[in-house]
């Protein structure tokens, strides 16, 4: 019984060295170098202007494309200072109201105006998470000027609250705050009033965007590739022939494309050119990209090479084990 036992075995064991195919002839001449191609990373958000500040109401000049003779006139200080004035001062606008709320575009050194009316309060509310400094009027006599606050935490909110105890009086009013400076001229009036006033900025709207794409291109750089299935993922390669400081750490792909792991140290080296032999033994034409340590091919392939230098070329080779069936894969034959 025993005997038999061992022949049996023995048998097995036989039929199975016997059914493993030869190692896979892959000749030099069918292997075409892969095309490489820039890997562009999608940016979430895509600034196609900067702000820049624009002029102010009274300082738009026509342009007609005809040459001036700038002339200079003086003008006393007051009639100068009268002008600035004027050409500074920006007024509410239908366009700007979002609800109750005037919303105006910030520039440094402009000045904005609030109406207001007797018995009624007028709520100038600042950036949030900006921080109230000092609020200075030029009547306080006639004006009474406080402040408040909303929200906590981040989202705290610091209002500036005036009331005008009648009508046709005016002032000005400064708020100065641990980011910017507002310059405000307040009027009194009859029948209606600016219940509320604030601001939008865009140059933090900018540097926020800025910001965000820093963000996105460090995560983006940080990862191989989008849309990868994990559980897809097959290492059946096998890495041969020389061993360069470039040899690759690791082959495996997704199904659909195949990634190659460089070393860490890739960047300071001659990253070698990636030649492909096609699943059907031919060779084919396909895309590559360098993304981080990788490179990332677009097509499956049956055997590639990494190839570096002209007479004494270093090279390695990378290819996609032969699947075995039967006692072969039973017994750990490697293809």
């Amino acid at each position: 019984m025993i005997r038999t036992m061992i022949l049996v075995s023995a048998l097995a064991l036989t039929t199975a060295c016997a059914s493993v195919p030869p190692e896979p002839v892959l000749e030099d001449t069918a292997f075409v170098e892969a095309a490489f191609v820039d890997e562009v990373p999608e940016r979430p958000v895509e600034i196609v202007e900067t702000p820049t500040v624009l002029a102010l109401p009274g300082q738009m000049k026509p342009v007609d494309g005809t040459k001036r003779t700038v002339t200079r006139v003086y003008t006393s200080p007051t009639e100068t200072i009268r002008k600035g004035t004027t050409e500074a001062r920006i007024e509410p606008s239908v366009d700007g109201y979002v609800n109750a709320i005037q919303v105006y575009p910030y520039t440094e050194g402009a000045l904005y105006r609030l109406y207001a009316a007797p018995g009624q309060v007028s709520d100038i509310a600042l950036q949030p998470g900006e921080t109230l400094v000092s609020v200075s009027a030029g009547d306080t006599v006639r004006w009474i000027v406080g402040d408040t606050s909303s929200g906590s935490g981040g989202a705290a909110r610091a209002h500036v609250l005036v009331k005008p105890i009648a009508a046709g009086l005016s002032t000005n009013l400064m708020i100065a705050t641990d980011r910017r400076t507002y310059h405000l001229e307040l009027e009194s009036v009859d029948g209606t009033y600016m219940a509320a006033l604030s601001w939008r900025y865009p140059a933090d709207e900018l540097a926020e965007l800025v910001s965000r794409n820093k963000i996105a291109s460090v995560r983006e750089d940080a990862s191989i590739a989008s849309g990868v299935a994990v559980d897809r993922l097959d290492f059946d390669y096998v890495i041969e022939g020389d061993k360069p400081a470039w040899r690759p750490v690791r082959v495996f792909d997704d199904g659909r494309q195949v990634f190659i792991q460089m070393p860490a140290g890739l960047a300071t080296m001659d990253a070698p050119p990636l030649f492909i032999l096609g699943a059907s033994g031919d060779a084919e034409l396909v895309n590559y990209r360098l993304r981080g340590n990788y490179y990332i091919v677009d097509h499956l392939f049956r055997a590639a090479e990494l190839r570096i230098g002209e007479k004494d070329q270093t090279v390695v080779r990378i290819r996609k084990r032969v699947q075995r069936s039967g006692l072969a894969s039973l017994f750990g034959a490697e293809g």
